[in-house]
């Protein structure tokens, strides 16, 4: 909807212009109820665009989704940067025991990044750390030098909690393979697992020191996520780093330029555990919700390098497609964000997005901030984990 909606109809308008084909697009803050309310009554769209991989599953298990061919899923795994991360996010059971793929990701959201003010770090002298051990080294050096490593806040109203979420899961894809993390997920392996319990320490030797964060670990729960980085832009800064998806610039005092006064740096990946370049993140998924030819060539288009090109010379957009060529990025930027989700050896949808709602937008927010309240990290799990037990 909105900017979003002209951006996606310029790229709509090139393939109309292509193959003579007339497209209707549609924009909804309703969509996900208005979807399965349409193909369970046999009137959906040709191509529905799903912002949640878990929402098409549950369509295609009712037998709701058109699968697309073995060719298509062969394409999307040789030509996304961690294809097969991709193609298996879009393999689900059809409802009668047999996995089938069915949709195309095209514009992704990356998580995994770590923000700074490059005139602190200049001041300071450090500099941007390539390794998680590296990143730790710099916290600790960070209280060594009198100041503060850290701005995180959990604030967010009814959904307060959801920003730990995403710090456990991008801790859990740097301590563990991501088959763990696919495990997890669909709960085969339990949250109080300890390799689980584990990543949600990692987060508190982050959060729960009061040296390492702005206003002490006692500030962390109530502090909103959109004004957590502004510490950042204060003189004296009243931190250095904060970890928060690509959209948090929008929450950056007005006067502060990306590039100049900001910039950001891939969160790092434990170099002794060779768990190789995991990143965190979401993405649109393609899918045929009412088959037709127009919607196959559609959806050939979408995987195509143009179809992504279109929009990344306009704005808000970041791609995995490694035949789209980063020098058509319409900034900086958007730019390094690419070459960062270009890099990544794996890539993982945000863990909580895909487990039942009460579970990733219930008991796991709400035990992240009992957890930064001074709760023990397995108590947490195994309360989270009866929530989910209670669910079957």
């Amino acid at each position: 909807m909105g900017d979003e909606k002209a951006n996606f109809e310029r790229v709509i308008a090139y393939f109309e212009k292509a193959t003579g084909a007339k497209v209707n697009y549609a924009g909804s803050d309703s969509f996900e109820q208005q979807i399965v309310i349409d193909t369970q009554a046999g009137s959906a769209p040709n191509v529905s665009i799903f912002p949640q991989p878990g929402l098409a599953a549950d369509l295609a298990a009712k037998g709701l989704l058109t699968p697309l061919s073995d060719d298509v899923k062969k394409s999307v795994v040789k030509d996304y940067a961690a294809g097969q991360s991709w193609a298996d996010l879009a393999t689900f059971d059809n409802g009668k025991g047999k996995k089938e793929f069915y949709g195309v990701f095209y514009r992704a959201d990356l998580k995994s990044l770590v923000w700074y003010s490059p005139d602190n770090f200049d001041d300071a002298g450090y500099d941007v750390p390539e390794t998680m051990e590296e990143l730790k080294a710099l916290t600790e050096e960070i209280v060594v030098d009198g100041g503060t490593p850290w701005c995180i806040g959990l604030g967010s109203g009814a959904a307060t909690g959801w920003p730990a979420t995403d710090w456990v899961e991008d801790l859990l894809l740097r301590t563990q393979p991501a088959s763990v993390y696919d495990k997890w997920v669909s709960n085969e392996i339990k949250f109080d697992d300890p390799r689980i319990v584990g990543a949600i320490n990692e987060f508190g030797w982050f959060a729960r020191n009061d040296s390492f964060v702005d206003g002490g670990a006692g500030a962390v729960a109530s502090t909103d996520f959109r004004d957590s980085p502004k510490g950042m832009f204060q003189s004296p800064p009243k931190c250095y780093l904060h970890r928060q998806a690509s959209f948090i610039p929008a929450f950056f005092p007005e006067n502060v330029e990306l590039g100049l006064d900001a910039d950001f740096f891939y969160f790092p990946s434990y170099e002794s555990k060779s768990l190789g370049n995991p990143v965190l993140g979401a993405g649109t998924l393609t899918s045929i919700t009412s088959d037709s030819k127009g919607a196959r060539a559609f959806v050939d288009f979408i995987r195509s390098p143009i179809a992504h090109e279109l929009w990344m010379a306009q704005t808000g957009f970041i791609s995995a497609h490694l035949g789209a060529n980063p020098e058509l990025y319409s900034s900086d930027v958007a730019r390094k964000q690419g070459e960062i989700l270009r890099d990544a050896t794996t890539f993982r949808f945000d863990g909580s997005d895909l487990m039942p709602g009460k579970i990733g937008a219930g008991s796991f927010w709400t035990g992240m901030v009992d957890y930064t309240g001074g709760k023990d990290a397995k108590e947490v799990a195994q309360d989270i984990q009866k929530t989910w037990d209670a669910l079957k």
